[in-house]
């Protein structure tokens, strides 16, 4: 196991402490998946070690291959142009696979059930309860497509109804998305916070559900069980393409 390639998490980064808090308990989550592998994170921004710095030291090292996971929900700006970018300057030698995004995945809607009960709800309120799946937001249309399709997907497993909700750069707003589902006629209102870690959008979404009398408010994805499984599952796959040899 010790020569599989090494799983480098890239993270967002956030000047909120609770970001690198909640990205460090879910790596050590998946260290503790696949005990024998070496799993490292890097942040893109306002936290240290960036993805610069851990490849540096890893090509110092003498490691050759890197599989580095975007620790992101969809496949938006900063998988299409910022981490491409970061990895086309690693040091020389090199080799390196970028892994899928890790949504969709059945195991995020397992994970967002998951912190739905522990909020409070049972799975024998699914059919009176109205959820809003509430993003952090993106300029990028397939992003965004990616989120209602989600939705209605979610939607299909019993829900009174489901509706995505952004916290900034598209609409509707958590509070609307409240509304239109107590004007639906849902008994109960749910917000799901479709976000990894807290920091400044989630904390906008909690004081959405707030302003909107939503009956619950989940907690955000973090560590749970599922997301760690689809961080593995993102690895594996990463595995059978063909790397590429960066800076050779």
């Amino acid at each position: 196991m010790s020569h599989a390639p090494v799983l480098l998490v890239i993270a967002h980064g956030s000047r909120d402490p609770r970001h690198a808090a909640t990205v460090h308990a879910l790596v050590e989550r998946v260290r503790s998946l696949r005990p024998g592998l070496r799993v490292e994170t890097g942040f893109l921004d306002f936290n240290i070690p960036s993805v610069q710095g851990v490849l540096e030291s890893l090509a110092a090292e003498g490691v050759r291959d890197v599989v580095a996971l975007p620790l992101l929900l969809t496949r938006a700006f900063h998988a299409k142009a910022d981490i491409p970018a970061v990895l086309r300057d690693a040091p020389r030698g090199l080799r390196i696979r970028q892994a899928d995004v890790l949504g969709p995945s059945p195991l995020l809607l397992s994970a967002l059930e998951r912190r739905l009960f522990e909020a409070g709800l049972t799975p024998a309120d699914k059919s009176s309860t109205g959820v809003v799946l509430a993003s952090a937001g993106s300029t990028d249309p397939e992003a965004i497509a990616v989120i209602a399709a989600i939705a209605r997907e979610w939607r299909h497993t019993g829900w009174c109804a489901v509706r995505p909700a952004f916290a900034s750069a598209s609409l509707p707003r958590t509070e609307d998305a409240v509304r239109s589902l107590r004007a639906l006629g849902c008994e109960t209102v749910a917000v799901a916070p479709y976000v990894l870690a807290p920091g400044f959008l989630p904390d906008r979404i909690a004081r959405g559900a707030d302003a909107a009398g939503a009956d619950v408010l989940a907690d955000v994805l973090g560590p749970a069980p599922e997301v760690a499984r689809v961080l593995v599952e993102r690895y594996e796959g990463a595995l059978v393409r063909v790397p590429a040899a960066l800076g050779a």
